[in-house]
């Protein structure tokens, strides 16, 4: 048996019959605080973006990362114990 319902509603009629927060207001401020944290483009070089985007693809912000990430990952398992079968 296949049983289809159709359902026509807005997304905010939906939101509220789930019983879901309404966001509008959160997601307006930070959308204001984002474009204010942002510099103005107009005036930016491609030399100047082009090395604020590749900043993070240096191989020492790589090996840093990727280094604090398997010391917290090898750090997090349990040290074998003295006798201990391997």
């Amino acid at each position: 048996m296949k049983m289809t319902i159709e359902i026509d509603c807005t997304p905010e009629e939906a939101r509220r019959f789930l019983g879901l927060p309404d966001l509008t207001p959160l997601h307006t401020a930070m959308l204001e605080r984002l474009q204010a944290q942002m510099p103005d483009l107009t005036q930016a070089t491609p030399e100047a973006l082009l090395a604020a985007w590749t900043r993070m693809a240096q191989p020492s912000w790589m090996g840093d990362a990727m280094g604090a990430f398997f010391k917290a990952a090898t750090g997090a398992a349990p040290k074998p114990k003295k006798g201990d079968a391997p």
